[in-house]
């Protein structure tokens, strides 16, 4: 019961964290007033803050291996608490992109750091669903921007909707530095030194792990189509590109969560049950997400409701098959580096979806000023480059993975080496 306590603490700061990370999204049009930016700015604060955590995860999981969990969330939570503060004074483009910078790195230093208290709290077998449930959870911190925030945004003003937020970013980093422990009692946890020659050991030992690159390269190449539909060209793929309305745009939007809440509990059982299979259901994933684009982009002329439907039903699995690399990064490392296995894997998919967006923005402002649906096309195709490159380095980093479990076998008996081999498949 402890154990699921902590979680259920952690999980709080977790959902705190999509919610700060997402109201400034879902505040839009008052951001645009209240700073005069142009939409293309406001595009841009987000795609800063996303490259902020993305450039923070190595630096997170080397600080996570020293300090623990409990200090990274509290301080995630102050700084974002301060991100949202600064923003609910903000009165120019200069102050909101200083805020959304410390939004991004308090973000940045919260979910990796609920993943490492979930594998210290919980035993081996349920950890693949815990974390699938904690990336699932955090999500209704979206929901609670989309709607509570919009609400109060709208009858309470720009500021104290900003302060309300601070104000909660810090009630909950309170609770968490009162009531998480980083492992249960009786249960010695290493902090590793913060020199620099160690710390280019930790992640170069990281690094050789070749589980850790399998962990990146999986998180690499299942997330970004995703997180690039729901992020930012989604919405103009579909109303622009597809002629859908508005409204039946949000709602495909919105099934992306709704199919995830089926998709992610059932895909941690299937990697808790059969953990030397994972990579089964990451490709599947890939394959059947580059398919469902493929039928959409090959369709003649708009594609049908019931195909863009099968598009996001099939998107919606990209996020909890990203969640399979964390995974390696745990089982494939020892405790003491986890942070740093955990960090290295959490930056592949984030790089990917970065360098996805902005390689659709080039070629849809090279092709026109007015994108038709044939622009759409040609831009959403250079995903299948990037699926290219992920799914090669995935097969190549799982042979080593493989070639390694081998070697370790030698040292048992040939019977039992038979017996042990026809099982390592993943």
């Amino acid at each position: 019961m402890r154990a699921w306590g902590v979680w259920g603490i952690a999980l709080s700061a977790y959902v705190v964290a999509v919610f700060d990370r997402a109201s400034l999204g879902v505040s839009g049009v008052a951001a645009q007033h209240r700073f005069g930016a142009t939409a293309a700015q406001l595009g841009l604060f987000g795609v800063l803050q996303l490259a902020v955590y993305a450039a923070l995860q190595v630096p997170v999981g080397v600080l996570l291996d020293r300090f623990g969990s409990k200090r990274l969330i509290v301080t995630g939570a102050v700084f974002m608490a301060a991100g949202q503060l600064l923003l609910a004074q903000a009165d120019s483009v200069t102050g909101a992109v200083l805020a959304r910078v410390l939004v991004g790195a308090g973000d940045a230093m919260t979910f990796t750091s609920v993943l490492r208290l979930v594998g210290f709290w919980f035993p081996p077998r349920r950890v693949p669903l815990l974390a699938q449930l904690t990336g699932l959870l955090g999500q209704l911190g979206q929901v609670a921007a989309a709607y509570p925030l919009v609400y109060f945004l709208r009858s309470a003003g720009w500021s104290n909707a900003f302060v309300s937020a601070a104000a909660l970013g810090t009630l909950v980093g309170a609770v968490c530095l009162m009531a998480l422990r980083d492992s249960p009692p009786g249960t010695a946890v290493e902090h590793l030194p913060l020199h620099l020659p160690h710390v280019r050991s930790q992640l170069a030992g990281a690094w050789r792990e070749p589980g850790t690159r399998l962990g990146l390269w999986t998180h690499f190449v299942t997330q970004f189509s995703g997180t690039v539909f729901a992020l930012l060209w989604g919405y103009p793929f579909l109303v622009v590109g597809e002629g859908r309305t508005p409204t039946e745009a949000g709602l495909l939007l919105s099934a992306l969560v709704v199919v995830g809440i089926g998709v992610a509990p059932v895909l941690g059982h299937l990697v808790g049950r059969w953990p030397l299979r994972r990579s089964i259901p990451t490709l599947t994933i890939v394959a059947s997400t580059a398919a469902a684009w493929t039928l959409v982009l090959a369709w003649p002329g708009r594609a049908p409701l019931p195909v863009l439907v099968l598009l996001v039903v099939v998107l919606a699995t990209n996020g909890p098959g990203s969640m399979v690399g964390f995974d390696y990064a745990r089982t494939e490392n020892p405790p003491g580096r986890i942070g740093s296995a955990t960090g290295i894997v959490n930056v592949g998919g984030f790089v990917a979806s970065l360098l996805t967006i902005a390689a659709i923005g080039l070629v849809l402002s090279a092709l026109s000023t007015t994108p038709s649906l044939d622009d759409f096309r040609v831009a959403m195709s250079v995903q299948y480059a990037f699926w290219a490159v992920g799914v090669v380095m995935l097969i190549r980093t799982r042979r080593q993975v493989r070639l390694e479990r081998n070697l370790v076998l030698d040292a048992f008996p040939a019977a039992v080496r038979r017996r042990l081999r026809s099982r390592l498949t993943d």
